[in-house]
């Protein structure tokens, strides 16, 4: 992997190096981390593939904290977007996103959409692409010319009729939406287009007079939600991108909310795979994260019988023949070999946009990275699989950085390890061993 970070453009390069340096999971470049995922990638792009041609899929990916369940969904979300499908990932919490409403899931899901050229929320460039493609598409009959506006219009709204046609069987309300965002533009009213896109992407509280104006009423609810969203995969279709992925991360927050919010977030966690399975939302790939505790515990999965026959996957046998097409895939985190090399693609990658590549790959050499791996990983407990986030923080912020800018630093002699309760996360926190001196770099 270290090979192909030459070609890495400049902009790319810092992006990537600048998220490490914050402790963070960069937003792209992250197929250039992606050590131990080569497994996983086959199952996964079959899966996206599948979607692409309008089917849908699911995949539960679990793992203890620290285990990189967030960055195989975003490693996973980049290759989906890759292939022109859309990406929402979304946090479930009991107060914020409660996966019980829907309604909630589905607003968030608007807000967080992104494609490859739109950051989010792309929920209005997608709208907007799409009345593009219809034009385009009437144009293209060669029926009506581009400089006669009325025709235009006229040919424009009896394609979208056609399309919608479907859609307003399914979901009354979404098409009556798109029909008074295409109108209010057409007219130049910017303040109702401006209220019936947040109508559509879920918003509550929108002005009466928009909703009135574009032929719309209320809120959407629970169930308007699952209308709404077949609503959307539809809009994305014809707008270019072939499907989204839906990502749901830290479904176990399920476990510490009322029994009776539980209970009604796993039933709609379970409506969601039937509807999958039942056709209702071509395109769609839905990602769930979650601790092995919330598949397995009885505080999680387990209260709903009907769910846990689903997502039942065996994992008693030796993790190398894990079958990455089940319904669950299961991370193992890092062992202290797969964190150096980690720690040398990080490396090349510093060293590729350094000023003296071949000091830093001399200075920092892989002897240091596995001390300063083993000295990271130690100072967490020996907790090798929660480590990488510090150690790539300290590698790029503490040690390459320095070497870069500093023609005489040498970390075997001028740095000394330190792990402060403030830079550590609460799992980071639990792991690191308690004692009050720094963490020694144990340099031959």
């Amino acid at each position: 992997m270290s090979g192909n970070v030459s070609s890495v453009s400049p902009a790319r390069r810092r992006t990537v190096l600048a998220a490490l340096r914050r402790g963070t999971v960069p937003d792209s470049g992250l197929d250039l981390l992606a050590v131990g995922l080569e497994r996983l990638a086959p199952a996964f792009q079959a899966e996206l593939t599948a979607c692409r041609a309008g089917g849908a899929a699911f995949t539960a990916i679990r793992g203890e904290y620290g285990s990189g369940k967030t960055f195989v969904s975003r490693w996973l979300g980049e290759r989906a977007k890759a292939s022109a499908m859309a990406v929402a990932e979304v946090q479930i919490s009991e107060t914020e996103t409660p996966l019980h409403r829907l309604e909630t899931v589905y607003r968030r899901l608007c807000e967080r959409l992104a494609t490859a050229t739109d950051p989010p929320s792309a929920f209005r460039p997608v709208l907007d692409a799409w009345l593009y493609a219809l034009e385009e598409d009437v144009l293209a009959e060669g029926t009506v010319a581009a400089d006669d506006a009325d025709a235009l219009g006229a040919a424009v709204d009896a394609l979208l009729e056609q399309r919608l046609a479907a859609l307003a069987r399914v979901a009354p309300g979404y098409a009556a939406g798109l029909r008074g965002y295409r109108r209010a533009l057409a007219d130049g009213d910017v303040d109702t287009a401006d209220g019936v896109v947040a109508w559509l992407a879920g918003q509550p509280h929108v002005a009466a007079a928009a909703r009135r104006t574009a032929g719309v009423r209320g809120d959407i609810d629970h169930f308007l939600a699952l209308g709404f969203l077949q609503g959307l995969l539809t809009v994305l279709r014809d707008a270019g991108h072939p499907g989204l992925m839906l990502v749901l991360d830290e479904v176990e927050t399920l476990q510490r909310v009322r029994s009776d919010a539980r209970a009604k977030a796993l039933n709609a966690l379970r409506q969601l795979l039937d509807e999958l399975d039942g056709g209702r939302f071509p395109g769609l790939y839905l990602v769930i994260t979650g601790t092995p505790a919330f598949f397995d515990g009885r505080q999680g999965v387990a209260l709903l019988p009907p769910l846990a026959q689903r997502l039942h996957t065996d994992f008693s046998t030796d993790p190398r023949f894990d079958n990455p097409r089940a319904p669950q895939v299961r991370l193992l985190g890092f062992d202290l070999g797969g964190l150096v090399e980690l720690g040398v693609t990080v490396r090349d990658l510093f060293a590729a946009g350094a000023s003296d590549p071949a000091r830093i790959r001399q200075v920092v050499d892989d002897g240091y990275l596995r001390v300063l791996a083993g000295a990271v990983a130690g100072g967490l407990g020996g907790q090798v699989g929660v480590a990488p986030r510090v150690f790539l923080r300290k590698l790029v912020g503490d040690v390459l950085d320095r070497v870069d800018q500093f023609p005489d630093f040498d970390p075997r002699v001028h740095y000394t390890l330190t792990l402060s309760a403030s830079e550590l996360t609460a799992v980071e926190r639990n792991a690191a061993a308690r004692r009050a001196d720094d963490v020694e770099l144990d340099l031959p």
